[in-house]
């Protein structure tokens, strides 16, 4: 039997357990739009590429299991190019099917064709940042690539893969018996375990440390290995630092749970992980920004440290710190190993309380120098004022998406998250617009769990037509700008670093500070929302917002405060340079770190 192409690729996705699609349509996707259209999938319109891309990277960080996102050519892919290469560099799962100009007008310059440097070569603008891009040729290839690409999308370190499909291709009648093989192919792949040999290795290893740390990455997340790393970890009392990334692998309230290292880590934690003689790194990049841009001896040390790593990408294996073992393996499956081992080499387990104790005291001490800041009543708010407010309403187990600035920087140092995948950061590409376009994901996947994002104003002026989606998508999720009337973390380094902020502050020619009046704006999309006047109005207008069960917005007049920077960040040393720092490298003595002065 005969049917067209876009039908049979709805089916397919059916079968796969796909409920939604993120897209917007194009002249050369309607024909699966027709498809889609007669199906069971749910299709998310929106007004931007670039927030569909964003809403199915929310998705699939809910899910855990890779979203599709459909996109026009030209204009379309490009649009979309930020999201998915968001996506790509959190390591989030994804399968973008873009339409293509017919196969038989490649290199014509049909209407919006790419091909300034080569026919048929649209996919090549993905190349830098997905894991594969395939140009579908033949109708009859359509079934074996998909397979491949949901199979690629979700196994090994996760991340986007794109479908280009000329448009013809979606038009066209093959037989249904090359579906066939779809209905045979598994939809998972297992991922490596940890041999045994090496697990004992390494429990052998943390056991015998004096000052054991095990360092931890969002692959702790994604893999839902929270259990088995807080078992290990109280069975061993081994202390945990986290990236960014790593929020909500254990709770932030654990008494081993450190903080969050590097630049935007505290002394304390920072102090903690260097001092380590054994590290074990868990589904951890180690990337510059939570390693204090490698400085050796600031947040970590490789001259004294015994760096171990576990990952699901062999590449990433020893890339910024040399290890004396490496192992690619799924960190479920390895941690789990590591304490099997231990129970065998040490049966009545290890008890550290002097560390606990040292760890509580840091908190305790840490939340104290807090405490006046984050009940201060000024106006505009504090945004550790915002930051409790919040805490004390959100449900532990709803989900917060961050954005860029003090909503995820500030998030990351101050706010406790004690359930795993209830927050949700930018990490590697560190996106302004994502939070408010993710938040749409997040909710279709998780629709009994209440789902806001903090996101300053400059982030969410990106793209507000995020709103409409929400609407015609009858999405209940609430917005919280974060409004300092600046893009204001840059704002504070160009301030630390040159007495101005030349180009960050929102004005009009007349030098008056100016932004739009969100609520206003809100209104006008046809959804709830109300300005903040007055600090002690935030709380009570907060908790009507998530009790709405409806989209709404809050303008949250705040101050520029910095968030505290005791770590390193090596472009601060391009900007004022000393004397023991060349090239990146930390030459010794003491640095004299910048401190970000508030903003005008």
């Amino acid at each position: 039997m005969k049917k067209l192409v876009s039908y049979q690729i709805t089916d397919y996705l059916e079968r796969r357990g796909i409920k939604h699609i993120f897209g917007l349509c194009g002249h050369t996707v309607i024909g699966f739009l027709d498809a889609l259209k007669n199906s069971n999938l749910e299709y998310i319109s929106v007004r931007h590429e670039q927030i569909a891309s964003h809403a199915a990277d929310g998705y699939a960080r809910a899910t855990k299991k890779a979203s599709v996102l459909l996109t026009h050519l030209g204009p379309g892919l490009t649009n979309a190019t930020t999201g998915v290469a968001n996506a790509a560099l959190d390591n989030i799962p994804m399968v973008v099917i873009a339409g293509d100009v017919p196969s038989y007008y490649y290199g014509k310059h049909p209407h919006q064709e790419v091909n300034l440097h080569g026919d048929a070569t649209q996919m090549d603008i993905y190349k830098p940042f997905v894991k594969r891009a395939w140009r579908v040729d033949r109708p009859e290839a359509m079934p074996e690539i998909l397979d491949k690409a949901f199979r690629l999308a979700e196994s090994g370190r996760p991340g986007p893969v794109l479908i280009s499909v000329p448009m013809d291709i979606f038009s066209r009648e093959i037989d249904t018996s090359y579906f066939e093989r779809t209905y045979k192919d598994s939809h998972t792949t297992v991922r490596p375990d940890l041999p045994k040999e090496t697990a004992s290795e390494i429990a052998k290893k943390l056991i015998e440390a004096k000052n054991p740390i095990i360092h931890v990455g969002g692959q702790v997340i994604m893999t839902e290995a929270s259990k088995e790393l807080t078992e290990l970890i109280e069975f061993l009392d081994i202390p945990v630092t986290r990236s960014l990334m790593g929020q909500g692998a254990i709770p932030d309230t654990h008494p081993l749970h450190v903080g969050m290292t590097g630049f935007w880590g505290t002394d304390f934690v920072n102090g903690f992980s260097s001092n380590a003689d054994v590290l074990l790194g868990v589904g951890t990049r180690f990337a510059e920004a939570d390693s204090s841009s490698w400085y050796d001896g600031i947040t970590f040390d490789s001259k004294n440290t015994e760096f171990m790593q576990i990952d699901l990408e062999p590449g990433e294996i020893g890339r910024n710190f040399p290890v004396s073992i490496g192992a690619v393996a799924d960190p479920k499956k390895a941690l789990k190993k590591i304490l099997e081992a231990a129970k065998d080499i040490k049966p009545e387990g290890i008890d550290r309380q002097e560390v606990r104790d040292k760890i509580t005291k840091y908190k305790k001490e840490f939340k104290a120098s807090n405490k006046d800041i984050s009940e201060d009543t000024r106006f505009p708010m504090t945004p550790q004022k915002i930051l409790k407010d919040v805490r004390e309403v959100f449900p532990e187990d709803g989900i917060i998406v961050t954005d860029v600035g003090w909503n995820k920087n500030g998030v990351g140092q101050q706010f406790d998250i004690t359930k795993p995948g209830t927050i949700m950061h930018p990490g590697g590409l560190a996106t302004m617009g994502f939070g408010p376009a993710a938040i749409l994901g997040v909710k279709l996947a998780a629709p009994d769990k209440k789902v806001i994002t903090l996101v300053g104003d400059g982030g969410f002026g990106t793209n507000p037509s995020v709103i409409a989606a929400a609407v015609e998508q009858d999405i209940p999720v609430v917005w919280v700008i974060m409004n300092n009337n600046a893009f204001g973390t840059i704002a504070g380094l160009e301030s630390s670093h040159y007495e101005h902020s030349f180009g960050t502050i929102f004005k009009n020619k007349a030098g008056e500070k100016y932004n739009p009046e969100w609520a206003d704006i809100a209104k006008a999309y046809g959804i709830k929302s109300k300005k903040i006047t007055k600090a002690e109005d935030f709380k009570e207008a907060f908790k009507e917002a998530i009790e709405s069960n409806e989209p709404y917005l809050l303008d949250v007049p705040m101050e520029n405060i910095p968030v505290p920077t005791d770590g390193i960040w090596n472009i601060n040393d391009i900007y004022t340079p000393k004397d023991n720092v060349v090239d990146g490298k930390f030459m010794g003595g003491e640095i004299v770190k910048s401190k970000h002065k508030a903003t005008e």
